[in-house]
Formats: structure tokens, sequence, C-alpha cells
């Protein structure tokens, strides 16, 4: 469809039976035109640039370039385009890094078709929309009161202090996953848990955190730290 008064969308998914799923039912509705798809961020980027969206479905997790730098990117270039990102994950680092990369909302992947389709039609409007869950999270965040910092250290347990410092020295999630020999999503489970216990709300607070809280590296810990 072609209509100028349409809603002109992008789609960014790195499946190709989601991001197919979602164009065919989305641009069945007379006032959505899905003009692009993309499968990564890096694609995402640059269709944004040639079609100038109203509104962009973003996926986070994906290849290449994530939903979160894709965001960040189309916003600074293309502040018209609002960023919704449709995402399995709704972790509180996923969520708090989007927004603060100017993602207009966010919406879980088990979001019904008529959720999804007033999403976009909401954000092509310039309203925020966000799904329940999502709220709440936000809400516990904005609510929460915060232990001191000692005390909020005391409670990591050896392995989230491992990470913390990895994340002080700057490395991200797939790099944490390759020094510890662990999964990324194990990484992503224990960075959601020393950013509850810690009462981090972002990455760059957590690198201010570990720069606080944990002592410089020595030589090695001994037999009894490493058990």
């Amino acid at each position: 469809m072609n209509n100028s008064s349409s809603i002109k969308l992008v789609i960014v998914d790195d499946q190709t039976a989601v991001r197919e799923a979602l164009a065919v039912m989305l641009d069945l509705n007379d006032d959505v035109d899905v003009v692009a798809t993309a499968t990564n961020g890096e694609e995402a980027v640059a269709a944004v640039a040639e079609h100038q969206p109203d509104v962009v479905l973003m996926d986070l997790n994906m290849p290449v370039m994530d939903g979160v730098e894709a965001t960040g990117r189309i916003r600074a270039a293309n502040p018209q385009s609002t960023v919704v990102v449709l995402t399995t994950f709704e972790d509180d680092e996923s969520i708090l890094a989007a927004l603060q990369a100017g993602a207009g909302g966010y919406l879980t992947k088990d979001a019904g078709r008529d959720t999804i389709l007033q999403s976009v039609r909401s954000a092509s409007h310039g309203q925020a929309v966000l799904a329940p869950e999502v709220q709440r999270r936000l809400l516990t965040l904005a609510t929460r009161r915060p232990k001191p910092a000692a005390e909020q250290a005391a409670m990591l347990t050896a392995r989230e202090r491992e990470v913390l410092r990895l994340i002080g020295d700057g490395l991200r999630n797939p790099e944490i996953a390759a020094r510890l020999v662990i999964s990324e999503a194990t990484v992503k489970t224990h960075i959601n848990n020393l950013f509850a216990k810690a009462d981090l709300h972002s990455r760059a607070e957590a690198v201010r955190y570990a720069l606080s809280v944990l002592p410089p590296e020595g030589p090695g810990p001994g037999p009894a730290q490493r058990a």
C-alpha cells in the first residue's frame, strides 16, 4: 500500500519468520505502509535514512549491530522516526538501555496483534508505548530505596563481582561470556542480579560503581578465594 497519509513503518528483526509475519500482519491495515524490513541494526540505520519512516519496530538481540546501538543512531540522525522496541527481553538492563538510547516504546514479543498495531499508531503520534510489565519494572526502579554502597557490594556473589569488574573494564556481554567461559544468557542473568542488588540502572552506573567498590586487582585470588 502506498497511501501518502499512512504510517510509514520499518520492521527490524533477524528472525525471518518473525519479520515476515509482522510485515504481512501490519501491512494489511489501511493506515500502515511497511516500507522496508531489515535483519540487523546496520541495515535498519540505512533503511531509515532511505525511507524516513514514522515508526521503526526494533528487535534488540541481533548480529552486526544490536537494537540499542541502532536506536541511538537512528534517533540521532532521524529524530522524526519513533523507535518502538519489540523483543523477548524484559530485564531492567535491556529496558533502560533502549529507553536511554531514545526508544519511544518497549513491547515484548508476546504482545498480541492488536496491541502491536495500536502501539504503532500511538507511536506515530508521538505517544510513549510501554508493555504493562515494562511499566511495572520502571515503577519499581523509580521507587526502590537504595542501600549503602558497602551493603550492596557485600550482597554480590563472587561471580557477580567478577562480572561487575569486567563491566568496569569496559567489556561487553559477549566478551564477558568468552572471558568467563559462560553463555551470554548467563552473563545477562548475573548482570540483572547485580543491577538489582546494587540498585544500578545503566551500564555507565555499573562502571562507576565497579570503580568505587571493587579493590584494585592484585596478583590473583588465592585458593580460598577461588572456591
